[in-house]
């Protein structure tokens, strides 16, 4: 399908939060295996480059994306949009990857890239620029989305992992938090997530923690600087003590902490896929009403309850008990 123009320059649209990105990972490797030459750029959210580091053997570049209207991601750059168009078009890519959603919004603008082969998900009622474009596969998992996009476009899988890959600087982050734990022998706790409407209460993530500290475990309670309010909500429902290091991470320490602890309790998609790429056990409280969509795939090692269908805290106090046991 894509043999009529060599493919040596693609660009991937993906401008979207960490645990997005993360579920995008397998599709990443399969493309980087079926053109191991390709120079390839990434276009997101500025956050993402980032991921130029931490996956350089899947990225070369990276395009800070302005924002577009009807995407609620970040604010709309009228002004840097034309600059942005021109430049992709500039580039001259081959092959323009559409991997940010369905394609009902950005399809045009993908289009406009002017790359050679544009390709990407569509909706029947929506443009749709190539027969490159599949079809929008509704009620599976984000990982398998994209490894079908792939197959689509005659590129094999190489597995369906993820990967978050550490370096020096990521440890040397960690140990400058000087945190009197080992590892094995604690606990994370993330209460934050990036919607209001998905948090879970505090009160409960305190009694979860409590519970944890009683079978032995320190716990560590983390998240954003933005988040540095719902861990203290959490510290002060708590009967025991904890390590509070909410606004005090990189997200390469966070990583190195989630990679080392014994389980993660969390309801929010990013770090889920840590401890998914490290096999972390976790316990994840989804309340976006898609589990089927975002929950890590080895349902043994990471139990998830769909809170918008079972809001028993029962539920999810037996789910840790046989992970901690």
């Amino acid at each position: 399908m894509l043999s009529a123009h060599p493919i040596q320059k693609i660009v991937i649209f993906r401008a979207l939060q960490l645990g997005d990105m993360l579920c995008s990972v397998p599709a990443f490797r399969a493309l980087r295996t079926a053109y191991p030459d390709a120079h390839i750029t990434l276009v997101g959210l500025p956050w993402a480059e980032s991921l130029i580091d931490r996956f350089p053997e899947y990225f070369n570049a990276f395009i800070a994306f302005p924002g577009y209207p009807g995407l609620p991601e970040q604010e709309v750059n009228p002004e840097k949009i034309i600059s942005f168009l021109q430049e992709m078009q500039h580039e001259k890519f081959d092959l323009a990857l559409q991997m940010q959603g369905n394609g009902s919004i950005v399809n045009p603008m993908v289009e406009l890239f002017g790359a050679f082969y544009t390709a990407g998900f569509y909706r029947e009622e929506d443009f749709r620029p190539s027969s490159l474009y599949l079809k929008y596969p509704e009620g599976i998992h984000e990982i398998h989305r994209h490894l079908l996009l792939m197959n689509h476009l005659g590129i094999p899988s190489v597995g369906q992992e993820l990967e978050f890959p550490l370096n020096s600087y990521d440890y040397d982050a960690f140990d400058q938090l000087n945190l009197q734990i080992i590892p094995q022998k604690y606990i994370c706790i993330h209460p934050g997530s990036r919607s209001v409407a998905r948090q879970w209460p505090p009160a409960y993530f305190a009694a979860l923690a409590d519970y944890c500290q009683e079978q032995g475990f320190d716990v560590v309670i983390t998240g954003t600087k933005d988040e540095e309010h719902l861990a203290a909500e959490v510290m002060q429902n708590m009967k025991h003590e904890a390590y509070n290091m909410a606004g005090k991470t990189t997200l390469g320490a966070l990583a190195v902490m989630i990679k080392n602890s014994y389980a993660l309790i969390a309801n929010c998609t990013g770090v889920s896929h840590i401890a998914a790429a490290y096999g972390t056990p976790s316990i994840i409280i989804s309340l976006h009403g898609e589990p089927e969509r975002w929950s890590p795939l080895n349902q043994m090692k990471h139990r998830t309850i769909d809170w918008t269908r079972t809001p028993n805290f029962n539920l999810v106090r037996e789910q840790l008990t046989e992970v901690v046991l």
